[in-house]
């Protein structure tokens, strides 16, 4: 479960500094490293919202922000 977290952690903040390449130059960083491949593209795209989905259940279910009010 930790290893899991820690995965899809690295994903979204992978994905977010792609997007920040490419808001910020034009340049799509994370397509140039799928190679211009589009399946591969959409199959990253797809970790980073499970990413999203397993953090959002994570952070439900286990309240890590409960003890700190």
């Amino acid at each position: 479960m930790k290893y899991t977290t820690w995965f899809f952690c690295g994903v979204l903040i992978f994905c977010g500094l792609c997007a920040a390449v490419y808001a910020l130059s034009g340049f799509d960083l994370l397509l140039f490293l799928c190679a211009g491949n589009p399946f591969v593209f959409r199959a990253v795209l797809s970790f980073a919202g499970l990413g999203a989905l397993w953090l959002l259940f994570w952070l439900i279910a286990f309240r890590p922000t409960k003890f700190l009010s």
